[in-house]
């Protein structure tokens, strides 16, 4: 069962945030762009490099388990 002081403290919870969203920089269409190609290309390559690693050692672990 709510009483008065936990209303009290969910309303100011709401207020606080709402207050701290506003302080918030967000940014503008251009920088999610920007940010957007940065964080894919850099998907990108770390998903390559993996691949390459993966690869090279599997090729090494299929040639040692032949001999």
């Amino acid at each position: 069962m709510a009483t008065k002081k936990s209303g009290k403290t969910v309303t100011k919870f709401f207020r606080n945030t709402v207050a701290e969203l506003k302080k918030v920089a967000w940014p503008n269409r251009r920088e999610v762009s920007t940010y957007t190609i940065f964080v894919l290309a850099t998907v990108v390559v770390v998903a390559l490099t993996i691949f390459v690693f993966d690869s090279i050692l599997g090729l090494l672990i299929t040639r040692a388990i032949k001999l």
